[in-house]
């Protein structure tokens, strides 16, 4: 059985498989699409490069999710020529991955997949720490190459996690970024906060392949050796008794999904912007 089923053979689906097999750090990968001959073609093109790029993960191709029935993890992605999983296809086919008798690991690696995230959890009662989306962490990546452009830096130098529901409703934690070990705040004058947040709307929806390694480094630290925290679309917390609605939140990851939520210290002002994204 594989370890990793992606659901769609689309451009996203097809760049993470190959992401995911240069990687190395999983045995094998499914690639399922309604167009069955997609998948297997893409499948047999990155299992074509292995010899040239020294990676040993199986990939194949298959037209049925039974074919991956046993997954550690399924990524809903997006179908050849179709798009990406939303709202009664999304729905349908989580519910379809429940049917295979599993507990599985549901990840959401599209731009656009916000809402089913919460309606799994509402609609189809499944754990939120299983089921969650993986984009605000591809949005976070495209923020700190923007703020190391202002800082003519490295990205890497960069720590910053993203809160809320993007495009319009994004927080930035600034007091909790930091730039090469140095406070944000003292690196960055606030004309140049600003720059950069002026710029958040216009980087999302992010593209297939920052899409597809941020759910790369989701599934590297739930099945893979990095803990790291990453920015996830997390379906709200019914049992407050408050009804909210699913934004990214910094989470951490581990063998059974969301280990978890690890909200920031937030100033009064980005404390206000979070409420009002989250409410309903």
């Amino acid at each position: 059985m594989p370890e990793i089923a992606i659901i769609g053979a689309g451009e996203l689906g097809g760049t993470l498989a190959h992401h995911l097999a240069r990687r190395d750090f999983v045995r094998s990968i499914c690639l399922v699409d309604d167009k069955g001959q997609v998948a297997a073609g893409k499948a047999l093109d990155i299992m074509q490069a292995a010899p040239i790029e020294s990676f040993s993960t199986r990939v194949s191709g298959a037209q049925d999710v039974v074919s991956a029935a046993g997954s550690r993890v399924f990524v809903l992605a997006d179908r050849a020529g179709a798009g990406e999983y939303q709202g009664e296809d999304g729905l349908t086919m989580i519910g379809r991955i429940l049917r295979l008798g599993e507990a599985p690991i549901v990840l959401c690696a599209g731009a656009g997949q916000r809402e089913l995230v919460e309606r799994g959890v509402r609609a189809l009662g499944l754990p939120r720490h299983s089921l969650f989306g993986s984009a605000p962490e591809a949005l976070a990546g495209a923020i700190r190459a923007i703020v190391a452009l202002e800082t003519n830096g490295s990205p890497a130098d960069v720590a910053l996690t993203v809160l809320g529901v993007p495009p319009a409703q994004v927080v930035v934690p600034w007091e909790e970024v930091t730039i090469g070990g140095f406070a944000a705040t003292r690196v960055l004058d606030a004309s140049a906060r600003r720059r950069v947040a002026a710029r958040v709307d216009h980087l999302w929806p992010p593209g297939p392949y920052a899409l597809a390694a941020a759910a790369a480094v989701a599934i590297e630290a739930v099945i893979g050796p990095s803990r790291r925290r990453i920015a996830a679309f997390v379906a709200p917390d019914d049992t407050s008794g408050r009804r909210h609605r699913t934004a990214a939140l910094p989470v951490r990851l581990g063998r059974v999904g969301i280990v978890a939520v690890e909200e920031p210290a937030l100033s009064t002002r980005d404390r206000v912007a979070l409420e009002n994204a989250m409410s309903l």
